[in-house]
């Protein structure tokens, strides 16, 4: 029940690591990926002197983010983001409508096979597809914002 060997592999991997820098890059504040992300960021803000007595921090936890994400919203807000920093010109010149196809593919054409029978992935994202990650942290980007 894995995508490494799926169809759609490869055109996860192309996405991911065109997506992900743009990401990384534009996406304010940057969110934290896991625990040893926060502690580097931690680490960070109070080293810039941020950490006081005083400060909050808030958390939430979104179960089975990767595989619940609504398909068709996802691909949406992917087009928003990369439309509002306008990264057309850093998409090794394919267009934004080109990669929103590539993403629905990976997105809509994951199948896998579990107690001998095939199914379809019609919910979020498959697990172990590159892309699904960089996908789940620019859905949060929407909702952060």
């Amino acid at each position: 029940m894995n995508t490494i060997h799926a169809a759609t592999t490869g055109i996860s991997h192309f996405l991911d690591e065109l997506i992900r820098p743009l990401f990384n890059k534009h996406a304010k504040p940057k969110p934290i990926i896991d625990g040893s992300d926060l502690l580097r960021q931690l680490e960070q803000y109070a080293h810039d002197g941020y950490l006081q007595s005083t400060t909050l921090f808030c958390t939430s936890d979104i179960t089975n983010l990767y595989t619940m994400l609504p398909q068709d919203e996802s691909l949406d807000i992917l087009e928003e983001f990369l439309h509002e920093y306008h990264l057309e010109n850093e998409l090794q010149g394919i267009s934004i409508k080109v990669i929103r196809q590539l993403a629905e593919t990976v997105l809509k054409e994951t199948a896998f096979f579990y107690e001998n029978k095939y199914y379809k992935q019609i919910i979020g994202g498959a697990m172990g597809s590159p892309i699904t990650l960089t996908l789940a942290n620019i859905f949060m980007w929407k909702w952060e914002k």
